[in-house]
């Protein structure tokens, strides 16, 4: 039985990220929707999403890079 660890690490960190966003959004947007009602909890939303932008900017400007240089040394 072979065990491919650096799939097994890239799935658990999607699954921590995965459940990081469903608490971040559902149980932090719940809770602004259910303590001061639903126009406050969209304005959560967006809030929450603007607060996002700039990580997955980083975080795709990282792709580009990895993937340019995986381009240029294709070792």
């Amino acid at each position: 039985m072979s065990r491919d660890l650096r799939r097994y690490a890239r799935q658990t960190n999607v699954r921590l990220v995965v459940g990081a966003l469903l608490l971040l959004f559902l149980v932090g947007d719940g809770l602004i929707y259910l303590i001061y009602g639903p126009a406050a909890a969209l304005t959560g939303f967006l809030c929450i999403l603007g607060g996002l932008l700039p990580v997955v900017l980083v975080i795709l400007a990282l792709a580009i890079l990895d993937w340019i240089a995986r381009r240029a040394n294709p070792e």
